[in-house]
């Protein structure tokens, strides 16, 4: 099972969210969390469909980090 990565986060510029895959020239954006899961998934359609080598990944993983600033 091959599987591709993107990291992914919220704007906050913007609103919305962001993602960029890991080790991929993809990337992708949605104003709300389905519509980010629906972007990945024709991004990475789009991009394999162009000729790139190597197959179309049977898994999407977005990996959500985030900064939680504490006062002490």
């Amino acid at each position: 099972m091959s599987e591709i990565i993107f990291e992914a986060q919220e704007d906050e510029m913007d609103g919305g969210y962001v993602a960029t895959a890991v080790g991929h020239a993809i990337a992708t954006q949605g104003e709300t969390m389905e519509e980010l899961h629906e972007m990945a998934r024709e991004a990475v359609r789009c991009h394999f469909a162009d000729g790139v080598p190597g197959a179309m990944p049977s898994l999407i993983r977005l990996h959500f980090a985030r900064d939680e600033v504490l006062m002490p």
